[in-house]
């Protein structure tokens, strides 16, 4: 991991931790209890909801992404952690498809149901934000679904620029850091 990728500071009592084998822990127990699956991984498997499939995609997923922007996997996760407990997890990944001249990385958020609409999302992307920025990027983007209107309010607070794609009902977030 380089040194612009270290975790910021934290603001207020939110910070972000490195993912460690405690720490993935944690956000297993978070996601199994408190989080739908499908907000959390990808569909895997024959059933749905948590299933073995899912769980392991999760551990491998942020194994991998402990690592960092450089490594293999191209992206890096964090715990969102609130008072000491862990509330969910915020990534960076290189997107690979950006413009000439624009540096771009794309976030993306999950949060545990109790720990929703207390402004941590709010805490966690600010903090995301300085890494981006501390990496050079200078576009940092999100993508949610046209029905997840507190992600879409939280990305504006952000001052993003949301765009619809008018098939899939997906939401692209595009926020300017320079």
């Amino acid at each position: 991991m380089s040194p612009s990728e270290q975790s910021p500071s934290r603001t207020g009592n939110v910070e972000l931790l490195d993912v460690n084998e405690e720490v993935l822990a944690a956000l297993l127990n978070l996601a199994l209890t408190d989080a739908i699956a499908d907000e959390v991984t990808p569909p895997l498997g024959a059933t749905s909801g948590w299933n073995d499939e899912r769980i392991s995609w999760f551990r491998d997923y942020h194994r991998a992404a402990a690592a960092g922007l450089n490594s293999p996997a191209g992206q890096k996760s964090w715990a969102v952690s609130v008072g000491g407990r862990v509330a969910g997890s915020i990534r960076l990944k290189r997107t690979g498809t950006t413009p000439p001249g624009v540096a771009s990385l794309e976030t993306g958020l999950w949060l545990g149901r109790s720990f929703r609409g207390r402004g941590i999302g709010r805490e966690a992307l600010r903090l995301v934000r300085a890494v981006a920025v501390g990496t050079g990027a200078t576009v940092l983007q999100a993508e949610t679904t046209a029905g997840n209107t507190a992600a879409q309010a939280l990305l504006r607070s952000a001052g993003a620029e949301l765009a619809g794609d008018g098939v899939s009902r997906a939401v692209t977030a595009r926020i300017h850091l320079r």
